[in-house]
This record gives structure tokens, C-alpha cells and sequence, in this order.
């Protein structure tokens, strides 16, 4: 509109003319179309992609594909929350900036977070290492486990230190502290006291999982009943001193790191948390307090679309869950913490991390995560530094801030394409959760197994995908940079980190009165049994008299024992692939030569160059030197070329119709001068496979080819690995 308010822009008569120009197609006009561009090609084949969720990707969604799918004509904010839990989305409430932050020690990691919280970070996310996991104090732990993934806490001093000039009144947390969080919970309340901050001024989530620390580590150092006795207690004492707080995590990490798909984790979500509401419905607890004091974490991967239906779907099906439950509207909200999936995270061309975990967040953030964490760029290699935690941390800030991300409200919400992905994720991980109730529940289903073994099922046909590059990472099995400048790891050093963190302890035992000390623990054995409604207080009780939390673990654990089932190993999509190149990069390192493949480009460029190509990305992948040339016009000055240049493998790269031609000349040259010489040919021209095989040639690559496989024997072949 102008300034007299008339229309300066098309009029309305005029657009409806011009849409009556192009009238609408239907589905079926479009993929007859599409099917004459294929040429004969099936449909199914080239334009329909099936997932590792067993669901078909459609080229093209419409209106027709979400015509029936209640869920659709539900609004932000109300049941069954698929657009989210909030009316206005981020709008009034953003979501949490909750970078992890991974440090060893409780000095380290107040100071990265004395740092961040200045520069956009809003909540406090402190990984736990293994020791304190596990609720053994650093002094009596393994040293291997001390230190590694996370901070190391033992004494009320630690949660002192770490919380030192945070704000931890207006500053969420976030621990996730497997079968262990009782004694953390009573560590960091003690610690808020001695910094004048109240029980009930403390928010965020102390979340007690020990069935995704089963999954993760294979052991918890309490049974199931005892962890559920103390998760209840826990939840109850929050639900009067602590209602900011939330005391239950479900945890789908372990699950997504080993390899799973979408529905798979999803599944496992939704069996845990009823694991968990059964657990503690059992204990007395109502489903309208227990419900609130839950959240979710859910690892974000590399499908843009699958993982925003992914989180919209959890929503929905929470909300079905808890309602089955009885429980009300509020109980029904799904609260849901996202991270940037470590199974993508590469260690070679590290700096591609950034483009990956940026494409992560925006479908965390249009998937309605309520916090997030954006892993560093270098989080596969080592610890982060400022560098690495500041860019993660911006491409938050810039989602929210210059995208105005936060201005939206379901910005993914009625696209044809993920409300349809939303109901198919929603149906299939559905029925896998069904499929685990009737196996007697999660806890059940770890003990015997299953979801351990679908996992690596998905695992390996990742793997799979991956070898035979038709999952591509870029810079690990495509596009690699043999000529990076390698990132330098800061690793922790457990054994000094042990010995510094003995010391520690040793000083706050010889402030502690030793009766006082004593008389606390051993109270707080006896309450599970004698006095379980003070079991809260009695572990505050001990804190403040001088106990450690392996003390505390141990005095909780009342001489029962743990659990161990076989865990569900940790990946990256990359790793094998890696390790090709690290064994390459080995022996270049050792004996100043990359191992080396010989291009024998034969014929003039346009002959050679599409498979010369072709096999320059193949082998640089395993981290083998790639000779190229502009091509011979002779076997004779191609054999000449190769056998000077010492390599060991030689590929012929040429067309089908030259090779019968060059291919037995040229191997019978290079085989009679160097017998130990590997003959590789770029293509798979079917009908002459055998004819090649008997003139000597020893190995093919082409597309179809399972090319880990194929650079693992040649590395095997030539000494690179043994």
C-alpha cells in the first residue's frame, strides 16, 4: 500500500489471473511426468529413498498426504503437544543455551562457565566422569575412569568451587547423573547453602537414569528396586524443598551413539519413561508429580527433517503415555533437552563439524527443544578450548538472535513432508514400544538384550551405507584432504588427575569431625529401611558433616549389589574410515612416504578422467597417495611411469570398450618387472570381469563397491596395518 492507501503491488484480479494460467496438477499428472524425465527407470528405485527406519521418503509431499492425520488440526500448546508444550513457542520462554561443558576438573569447569555465562550461555551443563558415575570417589577408582567425560566430584568443596560466582538462583542445571543422583543432589544443595541459595531457588534437572547409564556403561552400582527406592525419595523431597527441579532423566544418548534410528530411540524413550512412572507409581507416588520432574534428551542427527518429526512425535506420544497414566494436561508435557549427535562427529577435516552440527541445531530448535547443547567442532578429537566452545555457543545465538528463530512458533508445523514424517514415526515407534511392554518392559529388555541387538542391526547397515559410500561423509570417505594440518587433542591425563584428586580428598578428610562423620553415615544406611520419608535429608546431613559421595553411594547402596548386562557401545559413522587414515598417516609419519597408488591414465583426458576421478577419491579415503598424470598413449610409457614411481599399487583407468585392448598388456608389463605389484581397475565391466581377473588384474573399484573393504585389504596387502 501506498501513502493514500492504495495498492502499489499486483491487484487481486490480476493474481487469480495469472494462477488461472498455471492451474493446478495433481500427484498423479506429476509423476507421470517425473516417470517420462527417468527413461524407463523404476520410480520406486531412483526417487523414493527408504530409510534406516524402514519408512519411505517420498520426492514430493501434498495436501493429500496429511488430509487425515488428526494431529494436524491441533494447535501450539495444546494436546498432544506435537507443535510443543508452550502457546507462544520460544517467544515468551527461549530455549536454554545448555553447552556441555567437559572439563576434568570442578576449577576448570566454573571457569569456562564464569566465561559463557557472560557470552550467551543461560543454563549449566556439567557432564560427569565415569568415577563419579559409578559413585566411587577419584582416590578409589580405577585411574582410567577418573576424569574421562567429565568432571570429577567428590566432596561438597568440588560443588563449591564449580558453582563459585554462579548465579545458580537465576542459572538452570543440568546433570545427568546415571544411578548416582542422590549423593550429587545432596553435594550441590549443600554447596547452594554455603553460597546463601535456598533449596527451592535451584532449577534445572539432577536426573537419575540408571537405565541409560545400563545402556551406556554396562553396570550401575545399585539394583533397578534400590536406584527406584531412591529416585522416589528424591522426586517426593523435590516435589516440597525443590519444585524448580526436575530429579528423572531418560536419556537416549547411549542409543543413538551405538547407532540407532530414529523410531528405534524414540521406542526406547517411551519405554523408559514408563519404566520409570511405573517404578514410581508403585512407590506412592501420583503420576500429576512424578510426570513433571521428568525430562527427556534426545541426541539430534544429520536427517533434517526425520529429526524434527522425530522431537514433534515424542511430544505426541509422551502426551498419549501419560494421559493412559491419567495424568493431567501439564503432566502431559514432554520437557525436552537436545544435543548435537556425536555419532556424526568426525575427527578428519574437523572443521566440516561446524556445517554439521549447525544443520543439528536448527532441527533441534525447529523441533521445539526447550535447552539444546551444540557440540564443539572438536569434541571427537579432545577436550574443547575457548575457540571451539564459543563457535558452538554462537551458532545458538545466531539461530536465536539474527534468525529470530525464537520469534517462531512450530515453523515446521502443516509442511506436508514432516507432518507426514511425524505420523510415521509416531505409528512405527509406537508399535516397537508395544513390542518392548509385551518383552515385560525396558529393564527387561536390557537384561535380555534386545535392544542391544536391534541397535547394532542399525549400526551395521549404517556401517554398511557408509563403507560403500553411499552415506557419504564428507572429508572422511569423499572428499578427503590427505593435506590437513591435523588438530592438535588435549586429552586429560587420568593417572595425574588421580593423584592431584587424592590430594584433594585427603585435605577435606582431615577437616571433618570424625564422630559426627561416622554417626551421619551410618544413619543414612539405616534409612531405607528404618526412615525412608528422611532419606533426603539424612544424605543433606551427611554432606554437611564431611562425607564423600563414594562415602554416600556407599552407605545408599546398603551392601547390595549392582547390575551388569552387556552394554551398548559407543560409534561414530566415521570411525572406521579413520582408522584407514590414521594407519596410513602412521606410516607416513614413521618412514617419511605415504603409501601410494599409480594412476595409469590411458587415452587422452576425456577418456581417463571421469574414472581417474573417480579413483583419486576412492584411495585418498584410506589415505593413500594418489600419482596422477594427463594419461599415456602406450601401455608401454604407462608401465614405464608406474614402475618409476615406486608404488606399489597401480590403477588402470580407462573406458570398457579400450580395456580389453590395454588392460592384458599393461598388467603382463608392470607383473614381469614387479611380481608383487597390486593391478586395480576403475569400472566393472561385467562381461569381461573373468577375462581381466586371468590377465592379473587383482581388484575392481567402481560405485557399487564396498570401498572400506576393498582399502583394508590393499592396506593389509601392503604393510600399512598388519
Amino acid at each position: 500500500m501506498n501513502d493514500d492507501g492504495q495498492s502499489t503491488a499486483m491487484g487481486d484480479a490480476e493474481m487469480q489471473r495469472l494462477f488461472d494460467m498455471f492451474p493446478p496438477a495433481s500427484y498423479d499428472q506429476w509423476r507421470q511426468a517425473a516417470e517420462k524425465t527417468l527413461k524407463g527407470a523404476p520410480f520406486e528405485k531412483r526417487l523414493i529413498t527408504r530409510t534406516y527406519e524402514a519408512i519411505n521418503l517420498q520426492p514430493i509431499y501434498v495436501a493429500d498426504h496429511i488430509a487425515d492425520l488428526p494431529h494436524v488440526a491441533s494447535l501450539p500448546g495444546q494436546p498432544p503437544y506435537v507443535r510443543g508444550t508452550q502457546a507462544s513457542g520460544h517467544i515468551v520462554h527461549p530455549w536454554d543455551i545448555c553447552q556441555e561443558l567437559p572439563y576434568p576438573t570442578a576449577a576448570e569447569v566454573n571457569q569456562a562457565a564464569r566465561d559463557d555465562l557472560v557470552r550467551g550461555l543461560t543454563a549449566l551443563n556439567v557432564p560427569l566422569d565415569q568415577a563419579t558415575l559409578l559413585g566411587i570417589d577419584p582416590d578409589q577408582a580405577p585411574a582410567n575412569l577418573v576424569g574421562q567425560g567429565g568432571v570429577s566430584l567428590a566432596t561438597v568443596n568440588d560443588l563449591a568451587t564449580l558453582i563459585d560466582g554462579i548465579a545458580l538462583d537465576h542459572t538452570p542445571v543440568l546433570l545427568a547423573a546415571g544411578a548416582n543422583a542422590l549423593p550429587i543432589a545432596a553435594l550441590l544443595m549443600v554447596a547452594a547453602e554455603r553460597q546463601g541459595i535456598a533449596h527451592d531457588q535451584v532449577s534445572g534437572c539432577i536426573g537419575m537414569d540408571p537405565l541409560g547409564a545400563l545402556a551406556a556403561h554396562g553396570t550401575v552400582p545399585l539394583a533397578l528396586e534400590r536406584s527406584y527406592d531412591i529416585m522416589a525419595r528424591l522426586t517426593a523431597w523435590a516435589q516440597t524443598h525443590a519444585p524448580r527441579l526436575r530429579t528423572i532423566l531418560v536419556a537416549l544418548h547411549p542409543y543413538h551413539n551405538g547407532g540407532a534410528s530414529t523410531v528405534q530411540d524414540l521406542a526406547y524413550a517411551l519405554a523408559t519413561g514408563v519404566e520409570y512412572l511405573r517404578a514410581m507409581l508403585a512407590r506412592g507416588l501420583a503420576v500429576d508429580l512424578v510426570a513433571p520432574r521428568m525430562q527427556f534428551a534426545f541426541s539430534i542427527g544429520a536427517n533434517f527433517f526425520m529429526e524434527i518429526a522425530r522431537l514433534r512425535a515424542a511430544r505426541m506420544l509422551w502426551a498419549r503415555v501419560v494421559s493412559a497414566f491419567d495424568g493431567d494436561l501439564q503432566a502431559q508435557k514432554m520437557r525436552l533437552h537436545g544435543r548435537t549427535s556425536a555419532w556424526t562427529r568426525t575427527r578428519y577435516d574437523a572443521y566440516n563439524n561446524m556445517l554439521r552440527a549447525t544443520s543439528e541445531a536448527m532441527a533441534g530448535v525447529m523441533g521445539g527443544c526447550d535447552s539444546l547443547h551444540v557440540g564443539p567442532f572438536d569434541e571427537a578429537i579432545g577436550l574443547p578450548d575457548e575457540f571451539s566452545r564459543r563457535i558452538a555457543r554462537n551458532v545458538q545465538i545466531i539461530l536465536k538472535e539474527e534468525c529470530n528463530f525464537f520469534r517462531l512458533v512450530d515453523p515446521a508445523g502443516g509442511a506436508w513432508s514432516v507432518e507426514t514424517l511425524t505420523d510415521e514415526i509416531a505409528r512405527k515407534a509406537w508399535e516397537l514400544f508395544q513390542e518392548i511392554e509385551r518383552q515385560g518392559g525396558m529393564a527387561a529388555a536390557l537384561r535380555a538384550g534386545l535392544p542391544q541387538a536391534a541397535v547394532a542391526a542399525t549400526r551395521n547397515e549404517r556401517f554398511t551405507q557408509i563403507a560403500q559410500r553411499r552415506e557419504v561423509i564428507i572429508g572422511v570417505n569423499m572428499y578427503a584432504n590427505l593435506k590437513e594440518q591435523p588438530l592438535v587433542a588435549r586429552r586429560v591425563d587420568s593417572a595425574t588427575l588421580q593423584v592431584e584428586r587424592t590430594t584433594d580428598l585427603q585435605r577435606a578428610r582431615l577437616q571433618i569431625d570424625p564422630v559426627a562423620h561416622h554417626a551421619a553415615l551410618e544413619a543414612l544406611a539405616q534409612a531405607p529401611a528404618a526412615m525412608p520419608e528422611r532419606l533426603v535429608e539424612l544424605a543433606l546431613e551427611a554432606v554437611r558433616a564431611g562425607a564423600t559421595l563414594g562415602e554416600l553411594s556407599t552407605a545408599l547402596a546398603g551392601g547390595h549389589t549392582g547390575l551388569a548386562i552387556d552394554a551398548i557401545p559407543a560409534h561414530r559413522a566415521a570411525e572406521r574410515f579413520e582408522a584407514l587414515r590414521a594407519a596410513a598417516d602412521e606410516v607416513t609419519a614413521r618412514t617419511g612416504v605415504r603409501p601410494a597408488v599409480f594412476l595409469a591414465s590411458m587415452g587422452p583426458v576425456p577418456q581417463h578422467k571421469a574414472r581417474a576421478d573417480f579413483a583419486t577419491g576412492f584411495f585418498e579415503a584410506g589415505g593413500f597417495a594418489v600419482i596422477g598424470n594427463d594419461g599415456f598413449a602406450t601401455a608401454e610409457e604407462a608401465a614405464r611411469a608406474a614402475l618409476a614411481s615406486q608404488a606399489s599399487i597401480v590403477t588402470i583407468c580407462s573406458t570398457d570398450d579400450t580395456y580389453p585392448a590395454i588392460v592384458p598388456a599393461l598388467t603382463s608389463l608392470l607383473k614381469s618387472q614387479r611380481p608383487d605389484i597390486t593391478v586395480v581397475l576403475a569400472g566393472y565391466p561385467a562381461d569381461q570381469i573373468e577375462a581381466h581377473r586371468a590377465a592379473g588384474v587383482d581388484e575392481f573399484i567402481h560405485l557399487r563397491a564396498d570401498c572400506y573393504a576393498t582399502l583394508a585389504r590393499l592396506q593389509q596387502l601392503k604393510g600399512v596395518v598388519a
